[in-house]
């Protein structure tokens, strides 16, 4: 039960010098803010790059193909091979680990090359498949997206970006049903998307123009050649092994030599969501020792001031053991006087400290642009955490003080002036 009592002499005693109190308070008060603020720092990073990643499959990959580094079945070094339609369905049936398959064109971004009666737009136009939206997830903001009819029958359809929306219909009419023109061929509008995320594969979706891929391929005339394969892996299945098979099969299918490292590129995202993983976890790792260090040298404070307090009252403390005071009453004194300095002060930094981020985020961050960080708050397990380390420190910071007024002898103390 909480005696008031004790806890006004407590307060009492800590506050007979009060400048020299208020000095180590703040230590432990800065101590506590700083931690706050390199984690909720910390915690806004993460936040900030995650955000910008949201929206791409975190078990995905991409795939191309570049030129071959070695000479192969009477093919010289450095020929230039490209991946087909036959190479998607091959890929299909020979890799289990495989998910989600699809291929990606692109038909460039001449200036102007997309018009809509008197309004023109610059996009990237973009071949996918119906599934593509499993890899890298749209916002649909009107219609639809492209779907599996749309491939097989090759239809003249178009699911253009929100920036493309604005630049053909500034009166914000309804663009569903409309036909534009790409390169002079008329295409219906379908839908209009935004991407999830910042980071998109091959120019962002707002600015993009999505075709069915085989109209897109027979569009450009270039054949049945696939510029980019997207893919994402089963559930509980690595991606590095899916890619490593996924690479091993186009090598055989082109002629390509098994040790050719440089004919077909990669990229895999789940290795980069885990770099990041890493990253933030060791970043997290530095503010602990960063903060608790900062922490620590306030506590220590507190504990020669608490040293400092012994010496004062000798004499007190002297009378007291004359006249009976159990020796764990005593130590409870000091170790509470410790506590409460240490408690008030820190709890203090920490309500700063997530008051701080709060405004920070509040009236800077949410209108800022170009910005890494997101929602800087630190979670209320790590503020009950960040509350249960200070109160172990603040009783460890006591136990000092506490031992040296227990070498005092009752006698030895009452004669001193």
């Amino acid at each position: 039960m909480f005696d008031l009592d004790r806890f006004q002499e407590i307060w009492v005693t800590i506050t007979r010098n009060k400048v020299r109190s208020f000095l180590t308070g703040f230590g432990v008060f800065w101590g506590i803010f700083m931690l706050i603020i390199m984690l909720g720092a910390g915690a806004g990073l993460q936040h900030g790059m995650m955000d910008r990643l949201e929206g791409f499959a975190t078990n995905s990959c991409l795939m191309g193909s570049s030129t071959t580094g070695q000479a192969y079945q009477g093919f010289q070094k450095g020929r230039n091979w490209n991946m087909h339609n036959r190479d998607v369905d091959i890929l299909l049936q020979s890799v289990p680990e495989l998910d989600c398959l699809s291929p990606m064109l692109f038909g460039g971004n001449s200036t102007n090359n997309i018009v809509y009666n008197e309004n023109f737009s610059t996009s990237q136009i973009k071949g996918v498949f119906a599934n593509y939206t499993k890899i890298e997830r749209q916002f649909i903001e009107n219609g639809r997206f492209i779907n599996e009819m749309d491939n097989l029958e090759e239809r003249k359809v178009c699911v253009i970006g929100t920036k493309v929306y604005e630049d053909l219909f500034p009166t914000k009419e309804n663009p569903i049903g409309r036909y534009v023109r790409i390169w002079g061929i008329y295409f219906q509008v379908v839908g209009v998307v935004s991407g999830v995320s910042d980071i998109s594969i091959g120019g962002r979706s707002a600015e993009s123009v999505f075709l069915p891929f085989k109209t897109l391929q027979k569009l450009i005339n270039q054949g049945d050649i696939i510029h980019v394969l997207t893919a994402t892996a089963k559930p509980n299945v690595p991606v590095s092994k899916m890619e490593e098979k996924m690479k091993e099969i186009l090598k055989q299918n082109n002629h390509i030599a098994p040790t050719d490292e440089q004919a077909v590129w990669s990229f895999n995202l789940e290795n980069q969501f885990n770099i990041f993983k890493y990253l933030f976890l060791g970043i997290a790792i530095v503010i602990w020792i960063v903060g608790s260090g900062t922490l620590i040298s306030g506590v220590i404070g507190v504990s020669n001031i608490m040293v400092v307090t012994v010496r004062e009252r000798t004499k007190e403390i002297g009378i007291r053991r004359a006249l009976g005071a159990k020796p764990r009453t005593i130590i409870g004194q000091i170790m509470w006087e410790s506590l409460v300095l240490t408690a008030i002060a820190g709890i203090l930094g920490l309500c700063f400290g997530v008051l701080c981020l709060y405004l920070a985020d509040t009236y800077w961050l949410q209108n800022a642009e170009n910005v890494f960080i997101s929602n800087p708050m630190v979670s209320f397990t790590i503020a009950v955490m960040s509350t249960i380390i200070l109160l172990l420190f603040g009783l460890i910071a006591g136990l000092i003080p506490a031992a040296r007024a227990m070498q005092i002898k009752a006698i030895d103390a009452i004669q001193e002036e």
